[in-house]
């Protein structure tokens, strides 16, 4: 049922028509969207990560809408032109979620198809699990549905690397303030570096992420492509749109993500032994620096281990961690075979 304090503005849109929109949830968060599709369509909401906006969606909505859907690509709060509020704990899992189904509210759905990338993986895993009314199914990009290891988080992190002498950049994000300042004195640098450093075609050119030092400054040690090197994804229209929101807003709110991992941790002492009921997928790129997170394992080898009706397992050879955007020919063959099972 819709809550009747959810509005969206919004008109009627064509299906191949991609629109820019404010969402506003009972709660009173307003998410800025890209929206494709028919009203009365079934819903299919896309979650980016970070450092990424719904623009990062753009070549999977059209051939969504074309399916069937009605296509709702959300700007994750913190990002964009949605809401930034100031407090770290406003951006716990707790809060994503919520912001979610105040989507699927807003947009007059009973359920959704929920698909996630990066962060936005576990921020759709999670509504699944937590709302599981509200998701019909789920896709993650990237990034499995972990279970709840024996340690939260940061102690893992640490255990892992940082007493190993070895740098991590989730333990790296966590003083607030660092990462603002290195990623905020040149955007497009930064960006650049990011967007590169974990491509598949900066691993096939040895250019990927360097195994740095505990303590080392994330940024200068990462480089930018060569003219030659640089992905048409990295050109153009879409990227000087990032590099101007991220001027614009700042990287607090997409770090204090980062922040809430151990809050996220203690806030379900037992979400570990959830599994994910409805239909669901995972996608990847071969050679996405996610898949080795724990040293010593493919964490894509047991992608569907918690995956109680998972419909298949897509792992796309050459691509790296922004698989939607290096390969999304693939990625739509993938989700579209998914879709169509349901």
């Amino acid at each position: 049922m819709q809550d009747q304090g959810a509005r969206t503005e919004a008109g009627k849109l064509n299906t191949q028509d991609i629109t820019r929109q404010t969402v506003t949830t009972a709660h009173g968060v307003s998410l800025s969207a890209l929206v494709a599709g028919r009203e009365g369509d079934p819903l299919l909401v896309l979650v980016h990560g970070w450092p990424d906006l719904a623009l990062g969606w753009r070549g999977q909505m059209q051939p969504l809408a074309a399916a069937g859907y009605r296509v709702c690509a959300i700007d994750v709060r913190g990002y964009g032109d949605s809401d930034r509020p100031e407090p770290v704990e406003a951006y716990a899992m707790t809060e994503l979620m919520q912001d979610v189904v105040g989507v699927i509210d807003a947009l007059g759905a009973e359920d959704a198809v929920l698909v996630g990338h990066d962060w936005g993986a576990p921020i759709v895993w999670h509504t699944a699990l937590f709302h599981p009314e509200r998701v019909r199914a789920v896709a993650g990009l990237s990034v499995p549905y972990f279970p709840r290891a024996g340690l939260p988080p940061l102690a893992l992190w640490h255990r892992y690397y940082t007493e190993k002498d070895l740098f991590f950049y989730q333990v790296y994000f966590q003083e607030e303030g660092l990462a603002e300042a290195a990623f905020e004195a040149d955007v497009a640098a930064s960006l650049g570096k990011v967007l590169w450093s974990i491509s598949g075609a900066a691993v096939e050119a040895g250019a990927s992420w360097p195994q740095l030092p505990a303590g080392a400054s994330m940024l200068e040690h990462l480089s930018l492509p060569s003219d030659e090197q640089r992905p048409v994804w990295m050109s153009g229209t879409d990227f000087a749109r990032r590099v101007e929101s991220f001027e614009r807003t700042g990287f607090c709110g997409s770090l204090n993500r980062y922040r809430n991992i151990d809050r996220d941790y203690h806030d379900w002492p037992d979400y570990g032994v959830h599994r994910v009921r409805q239909p669901s997928a995972f996608i990847a790129g071969a050679l996405d620096a996610v898949r080795r997170f724990s040293p010593g394992h493919d964490v894509y080898a047991t992608a569907d281990a918690l995956l109680d009706d998972c419909r298949g397992v897509t792992v796309i050879d050459g691509a790296g961690h922004w698989v939607q955007l290096e390969a999304p020919e693939a990625v739509n063959r993938a989700l579209l075979d998914f879709l169509d099972g349901l």
